[in-house]
């Protein structure tokens, strides 16, 4: 079962001028073949001025579903190009189509090669990617005196707080991955001397934005 995955954030539009021509890159969250092909249709019908509306989508757990399209650009110049940065971003259940208006100036193979997968990865970081993670909410509460040493545990910790509600005692959440629950509780049990109760929530996927500086 699939743990983890790398996908954009939401949907949304990203363009870049390249020597007059104009590339106009359209991103979609998909979750199969026939959503990205009705959405390469809608974009194609927007822009059916266009010289090409070229594609590349990538779905599925494990991206068994990977299929690209030049749009009457030298064979493997755009959709390959596109769906290598889909790849090289490791993204899942994705669709970009990108539409290029001709400025006049000619890219040439390996100019075309670029500007086809650099529209794609600028346009997922314009966009924002996010991890989603298979996790559950801890819920816990803490006597006013306790906090110190849980603010310490979670300053070491690879995660935080999400949330603190202060009333008569302390009402901590934190999302933690599904395989370490039991270790954090235990540490937490440990640390406390056993004076902590938990409730664990339901597993899910919880997303989170990368910083888009950060390789992954």
């Amino acid at each position: 079962m699939l743990k983890s995955y790398y996908t954009i954030k939401e949907n949304g539009i990203h363009e870049i001028d390249i020597k007059k021509s104009r590339f106009i890159t359209n991103m979609a969250r998909v979750t199969n073949e026939a959503a990205a092909k009705t959405f390469i249709q809608k974009i194609k019908k927007e822009h059916y001025q266009a010289t090409h509306n070229c594609s590349a989508f990538i779905i599925g757990e494990q991206n068994e579903i990977q299929r690209a399209h030049d749009d009457g650009e030298p064979s493997g110049t755009a959709g390959v190009p596109m769906l290598e940065s889909l790849k090289l971003m490791a993204l899942q259940n994705v669709v970009a189509v990108t539409t290029r208006y001709f400025g006049g100036i000619k890219l040439g193979a390996g100019g075309l090669i670029r500007a086809y997968s650099n529209s794609v990865s600028e346009a997922a970081h314009a966009i924002g990617i996010v991890r989603g993670t298979l996790q559950r909410a801890l819920n816990f509460h803490l006597a006013y005196n306790q906090i110190d040493l849980v603010q310490n545990y979670f300053d070491n910790s690879t995660y935080q707080i999400d949330d603190i509600q202060y009333t008569t005692d302390i009402a901590i959440t934190a999302f933690i991955d599904s395989q370490d629950i039991a270790q954090i509780k235990a540490d937490l049990t440990d640390l406390l001397n056993g004076q902590i109760q938990f409730e664990v929530g339901t597993e899910r996927f919880r997303e989170v934005l990368v910083n888009s500086n950060q390789s992954h």
